[in-house]
């Protein structure tokens, strides 16, 4: 069974940069396609797209946050890492991270609980 759990601290100071950890457990590293998705929900808002690292492609990020945002993956311990630089209030938001495989054509996504994160001083 596979099992996605974001990490990363609950408040960050504004202007900080906001680091979380995307961990996957379970399931096979090698097999199918993987790819990691960043979403976030700022209070009282919908989803939010943030970025996409995809499988032997290049990382693809929100106009609205491309100047600031950085995926990446370590695919030998199955994580991705979301930073998020120069973080203002409207940053405040539960932080997703989707896993997903491609499988014999089949997408199988995986989300975590979301972690909560605060940006105030």
């Amino acid at each position: 069974q596979v099992q996605v759990q974001e990490s990363g601290p609950d408040l960050v100071r504004p202007s900080q940069t906001l680091s979380l950890r995307c961990s996957v457990s379970g399931g096979s590293r090698t097999t199918g396609y993987h790819s990691w998705t960043w979403i976030r929900q700022p209070p009282g808002k919908g989803l939010e797209w943030i970025g996409i690292i995809p499988f032997g492609a290049t990382t693809a990020y929100s106009p609205s946050l491309k100047s600031r945002a950085s995926i990446s993956r370590d695919t030998s311990n199955n994580q991705s890492f979301l930073q998020l630089s120069s973080v203002t209030p409207e940053d405040t938001a539960v932080y997703y991270c989707r896993h997903s495989r491609v499988i014999s054509g089949i997408r199988y996504d995986y989300f975590g609980q979301g972690t909560q994160v605060t940006v105030s001083s």
